[in-house]
């Protein structure tokens, strides 16, 4: 019985093996040019609080940084893929 389910279950893993490989290719590519555009932001919104004393929309325009650094949104896409990974592996595991 136990040979069944793992021959039926092979084509759900492999699938999902490969899904995460593509997933987790994107969320490192993603997370270096996030990065970059970020720290660019970041300064953006330090320069209007500084120079142009818009504090309102430069604690806009750090909050959307702190969203797009690897602390926020690509954080929880890591989350994500380490779940699909944790599920993967108990279905290889049967």
């Amino acid at each position: 019985m136990r040979i069944l389910l793992k021959i039926f279950l092979f084509p759900i893993t492999l699938a999902l093996s490969i899904i995460l490989l593509i997933c987790q290719f994107v969320c490192i590519f993603s997370s270096m040019l996030l990065s970059i555009l970020a720290f660019l932001l970041f300064a953006l919104g330090l320069a209007a609080m500084v120079f142009l004393g818009d504090t309102k929309e430069g604690l806009k325009a750090i909050f959307i940084a702190y969203l797009i650094s690897p602390y926020g949104i690509p954080m929880l896409a890591a989350w994500l893929i380490g779940t699909m990974g944790g599920i993967n592996e108990r279905l290889k595991a049967i």
